[in-house]
């Protein structure tokens, strides 16, 4: 569903081995941390339990992420058992009370939106159980006390993808903005930073802002009305890759492939979009970065007793960078190896 590629068992043996300080501080690195707070992560003697929950995992985004907290997993000893969002809100809320029922060495929950999962997630952190919270908030930080939060800079990654859009468009024209769940804090920042590029570019008429909560069938339907409502939409930009290419697919069934077209999470079928022309860019929302570095976070807990706001910050950036051709290929990679 990622895009991601199969390991030979030779090669899961050689990373296996590879298990050590050095691999945790290389991760650690890549996500802006000191690789020195790596030191003394290693590989768990005992296998340690480790509870993951994720919005959901029809988005391809949240299932890359599966896919690198099981492989960093594997690495460090850590048996991950998962708790499907199924983007939805009352779905995932059940989800995290069974989880909240038992017990685990730490847990790295993605909500679905802010709010709706203070209860259980409080009970467990009551219970002394690490909670990293993973790229959209869980509850403010100031209001709850999680372990750290790895996310990206969400309003930048709608900023640079609406700046690129807004310059290929010459600064005039018409452009529409399809946002995921408007109660998901990334989704929040995305808009956010499409709003305050926009404003710099008084020749750019928004013509509708409606969400689309990450579903795919939702987001073809909206576009069905809008390819009849308006003759003319020069640009779109979208809160993540899977929206994005739904979209794209109605654009090119009522021949309508001249609208320019920014996503967000640069996922395998969207960097092969932008390689050919037909996508115009996505940034990288890396998964593989934050659900690996949930991994090593909640070892780092465990194993090395690395306190929260000491070892390891209350916030943690993970920002990925625009991709454009010129750094797809290498994209690709990194992400083939669950680097970013």
């Amino acid at each position: 569903m990622s895009g991601t590629k199969d390991f030979s068992t030779t090669r899961r043996d050689l990373l296996q081995a590879a298990a050590t300080a050095g691999a945790g501080a290389a991760l650690l690195g890549s996500m802006g941390i000191n690789p020195a707070l790596a030191a003394e992560v290693g590989r768990s003697e005992k296998p340690l339990k480790a509870a993951f929950s994720n919005a959901g995992l029809q988005a391809t985004w949240c299932a890359q992420g599966k896919q690198a907290a099981e492989f960093w997993g594997k690495l460090f000893n850590v048996e991950v058992t998962w708790f499907d969002g199924q983007l939805d809100a009352v779905k995932q809320r059940a989800a995290i009370d069974n989880m909240a029922s038992q017990k685990w060495d730490f847990v790295a929950i993605q909500a679905f939106g802010i709010g709706t999962l203070t209860q259980p997630v409080q009970k467990m952190i009551d219970a002394g159980t690490p909670v990293i919270d993973m790229d959209t908030l869980i509850a403010p930080l100031d209001q709850i006390n999680v372990h750290s939060f790895l996310a990206p800079d969400n309003e930048f990654m709608g900023a640079s993808v609406t700046q690129a859009l807004c310059n290929a468009m010459g600064g005039k024209g018409k452009i529409i903005m399809t946002q995921g769940a408007l109660g998901h804090t990334g989704a929040q920042g995305r808009a956010k930073g499409f709003t305050n590029t926009v404003k710099q570019f008084p020749g750019i008429e928004v013509l509708d802002t409606q969400p689309a909560d990450w579903d795919v069938s939702k987001t073809a339907r909206l576009w069905e009305t809008y390819l009849t409502k308006y003759p003319q939409i020069d640009a779109a930009f979208f809160h993540n890759d899977d929206m994005a290419l739904a979209a794209a697919n109605i654009m090119k069934a009522r021949g309508r492939t001249n609208i320019l077209i920014g996503g967000v999470d640069a996922m395998p079928p969207a960097i092969q979009a932008v390689s050919e022309g037909r996508m115009f860019a996505t940034v990288r929302n890396p998964s593989c970065r934050i659900h690996g570095g949930a991994i090593i976070a909640g070892v780092s807990a465990v194993v090395g007793g690395e306190k929260s706001g000491q070892g390891i910050p209350k916030n943690v950036v993970t920002d990925g960078p625009v991709v454009t051709k010129a750094n797809a290929a290498g994209m690709q990679w990194m992400q083939d190896h669950f680097l970013i």
